[in-house]
């Protein structure tokens, strides 16, 4: 599906240093691992789709949704690592979505009090946004992503292949997390998705890398201003208070929730400068 060289963007950041590399290959995976067995987690769809192209090595399948982002779920994980022999050599490698890639964060950052992690991320969303950053965490009582820690994955392997298994649905959803940075941070990168909208959907290759290149850009630079989202970062929270109130009670993508969100907060501060409708 790639069109052009592979792109990396790196981030140094007081919580770590990450790089992630836009448009490599899944198969090209050995490449980047500081192990010759990784143990790997990853969901249920993702397996069946991919598993075959997967490094050796042992393999942790968690089920899909975001109903299994709980602290029972990664309970499960540690009783399996803990199984493996798993110690302070160990590296994890989280292959999937944006929940695999929370969950498996997540669990590398607290197993034995940290072990070093990195991530094939297999969706737009959490190619532009949940595998960047360094943020991990789970669901507990109701509360999305209140259970967490900031640390950084040593990669993240964003293949544009991997997007050709993706449900239309889901890959609607990702683009809200685009649309989000062209609107906080790059006024050309909204001209060009409402210019190019159409084609984007329809997967152009050459599309999909630059805007998956550029969120990906505008969210490197925001958390290395502001890793533990301190203040510059909350940025990257456009539509996203709303978003989550109206993925919970809704039972919608995030990247619906996320659309609606933007809009609400876009008419508040539409009604806070005084602006009459026409």
């Amino acid at each position: 599906m790639g069109t052009g060289a592979m792109k990396s963007v790196k981030l140094d950041t007081p919580i770590g240093k990450s790089v992630i590399l836009i448009g490599e290959r899944l198969q090209n995976l050995n490449n980047y691992l500081p192990v010759k067995l990784p143990i790997i987690i990853t969901d249920s769809n993702v397996q069946k789709h991919w598993g075959h192209c997967f490094p050796p090595g042992a393999v942790i399948t968690i089920e899909t949704g975001e109903m299994i982002k709980t602290l029972d779920t990664v309970g499960g994980i540690y009783e399996q690592l803990l199984a493996l022999g798993a110690d302070r050599s160990s590296f994890i490698l989280g292959i999937g979505g944006g929940i695999v890639c929370d969950v498996a964060g997540f669990v590398a950052s607290t197993y034995m009090r940290g072990v070093r992690f990195g991530f094939v991320s297999t969706t737009l969303l959490s190619q532009v946004d949940a595998s960047v950053g360094g943020k991990n965490g789970v669901n507990f009582g109701g509360y999305k992503n209140i259970v967490g820690v900031f640390r950084q994955p040593e990669f993240v392997i964003c293949d544009q292949q991997l997007l050709q298994t993706l449900p239309a649905e889901e890959f609607h959803s990702g683009f809200a997390e685009i649309v989000k940075h062209g609107a906080i941070a790059d006024d050309q990168l909204f001209a060009y998705l409402e210019q190019n909208w159409d084609r984007a959907l329809a997967h152009d290759p050459a599309v999909i890398e630059k805007v998956v290149y550029e969120s990906v850009i505008i969210k490197a630079t925001i958390v290395d201003l502001d890793a533990t989202e301190q203040g510059e970062r909350r940025k990257l929270n456009f539509g996203h208070t709303l978003g989550h109130a109206i993925e919970k009670v809704l039972q919608i993508s995030h990247g619906e929730a996320v659309s609606a969100g933007m809009v609400l907060a876009a008419l508040f501060r539409w009604h806070d400068q005084g602006y009459a409708r026409s």
